[in-house]
């Protein structure tokens, strides 16, 4: 079997306490509310794409960007590894685009934007951007029967390692 990967980015937006979401139409997968972010081209770095792809969909260009986190899924039927590097921007220049590629823009604040219509994944991630430290959460997914099959979760904060909540 051939192994491929695919590395992707996602990059939160934070002001005054409020979110950047897209709400990405069906047509384009993954509908619902979502960060901006998108595929990695090659040769460019992680956080050139992170940064790229921001601007592309929202208009905006990022300045200070902090890394989050990993998320990767693996489908083993097929050999494909997913990885979506994870960031947090605060601090960034420019205008919102008027007509965005990805679906229509929309400020919220934080603790809104828990309750808008998102895909699972990106619901059970949305507070990581957030919190202190780094995360790692890996999938294995059965694209067949649209199930997770395994999971391992891990966060990183102030030099403590936590597995599914629990502290070493």
């Amino acid at each position: 079997m051939n192994l491929n990967h695919e590395l992707f980015t996602m990059c939160m937006i934070l002001k005054d306490d409020k979110v950047l979401l897209i709400n990405r139409p069906n047509k384009l997968g993954f509908p619902g509310y979502i960060a901006p972010g998108g595929k990695v081209d090659y040769p460019e770095s992680i956080v050139d794409g992170a940064i790229r792809e921001v601007r592309e969909e929202t208009g905006l260009i990022i300045n200070n960007i902090i890394y989050k986190g990993l998320a990767e899924y693996c489908e083993p039927k097929t050999g494909l590894r997913s990885m979506v590097f994870n960031y947090l921007a605060t601090s960034f220049e420019g205008e919102l685009l008027q007509n965005p590629p990805e679906g229509e823009l929309l400020w919220i604040e934080r603790e809104k934007a828990i309750e808008l219509p998102m895909q699972d994944w990106f619901k059970s991630r949305f507070p990581l951007f957030f919190k202190q430290g780094t995360f790692e959460i890996s999938s294995i997914w059965d694209k067949d029967n649209n199930i997770t099959t395994g999971k391992t979760e891990k966060y990183y904060a102030e030099g403590k390692f936590e597995e599914a909540g629990f502290i070493r």
